[in-house]
């Protein structure tokens, strides 16, 4: 029998706890997972919303008087033109040829005229000496009127080409701005055939399709209110100003035009903007569509509170187009998650980040 002596225990003693004390340590948690949130807030204005653009109440086509070849465009789609200023101008070529001809024929009535004057000036002297018959003399006279007429045919026609040379150059005679090109240079164009497309940017607009079930709430509607799309902080004040009176064959929708009330500079032809039909007193939250999750239980999102993840079941009301809007379930100012929601947990730690908002990606 063999005995261990007190210093060969404790060595084996010390071994075990090395060992022990060489143990792996314990695998730290995973870090909180980061989320994008937003903060609830109420949008712009209650009621119905509609997509639209800006447009000038007075469009016009403006065309060449005379028909011709264009030989220059002197401007392009969005400029700005003063009254008078040439926007186009055509080939000089024949209309000079046709000054000229008509110019050519005022001289030909001229001496044409001339000559029957002279000769019944000398008629009507020798008819008084009875040299010549009456019915000579009137012969000389309806030659001298048949003259003056020309001349005066002549004269009118020198006017007229003298007109159309001026014509070869297109201008507007009020300022506008030029929202369409329709013809370029190269081109033959007939008189009256349009060239271009200009609008007068004093009245502005806002033209949106309404479909027929909605007619009624814009014709009873206590305010209308524009939002441009590029700059929402800016809401202009307007009124329904022409309801159309057949639908679109197409689309089966009703053009309306919501003229603008004292709109700021910054709101200009063709930009995008919404109209929000509605008296403005109870405006609702609205949510992205991404925020909304269903997994059998009714509708719900997910609030960040205390940096943890928090569900919450919420009623949502219409959908519109710049997302859900929520009728009970959260409060103004929370924030809530906007993506991931499938793989958030209750309790879960989370690491809010704000996300972008459609007005910021703009």
């Amino acid at each position: 029998m063999h005995l261990i002596h007190p210093p060969a225990l404790l060595a084996a003693f010390g071994s075990i706890f090395l060992l022990l004390a060489c143990k792996p340590a314990d695998v730290p948690p995973p870090p909180a997972p980061t989320v994008l949130v937003q903060t609830a807030a109420r949008s712009a204005a209650a009621g119905n919303l509609y997509t639209g653009e800006i447009r000038a109440r007075h469009e016009f086509d403006v065309a060449f008087r005379v028909s011709g070849k264009i030989a220059a465009r002197l401007v392009d789609a969005g400029a700005e033109v003063k009254p008078g200023q040439a926007l186009a101008k055509l080939d000089p070529a024949d209309l000079e040829l046709s000054a000229s001809s008509a110019r050519a024929q005022l001289a030909a009535a001229e001496s044409d005229f001339a000559t029957a004057s002279a000769e019944r000036e000398r008629y009507a002297g020798l008819v008084k000496q009875k040299f010549v018959s009456a019915t000579a003399f009137e012969a000389k006279d309806n030659a001298f009127n048949s003259a003056r007429a020309r001349l005066s045919q002549a004269q009118a026609q020198n006017k007229i080409s003298g007109n159309q040379a001026s014509y070869g150059v297109l201008s507007s005679d009020r300022p506008a701005i030029v929202t369409a090109v329709l013809a370029d240079a190269g081109q033959v164009v007939s008189a009256g055939q349009a060239v271009m497309r200009l609008a007068l940017p004093d009245e502005k607009e806002v033209a949106i399709a309404v479909p027929e079930s909605r007619l009624a709430d814009l014709r009873s509607a206590v305010s209308v209110t524009v939002n441009l799309w590029a700059d929402p902080k800016i809401m202009v004040p307007g009124k329904v100003r022409e309801i159309a009176p057949a639908a679109d064959s197409a689309t089966r929708t009703f053009l309306v035009r919501i003229a603008l009330i004292g709109p700021p500079p910054a709101v200009r032809l063709g930009m995008t903007a919404r109209v929000l039909i509605g008296d403005g007193l109870a405006a609702p939250l609205v949510v992205p569509l991404t925020a909304i999750v269903d997994r059998g239980q009714g509708a719900q999102m997910w609030l960040v509170k205390d940096g943890k993840a928090t569900p919450q079941v919420v009623q949502t009301g219409p959908y519109r187009e710049d997302g859900v809007v929520v009728s009970s379930g959260l409060a103004e100012g929370e924030q809530f998650i906007v993506s991931g929601l499938s793989q958030l947990s209750p309790g879960q730690a989370v690491m809010p980040r704000p996300a972008s908002t459609p007005e910021q990606q703009r």
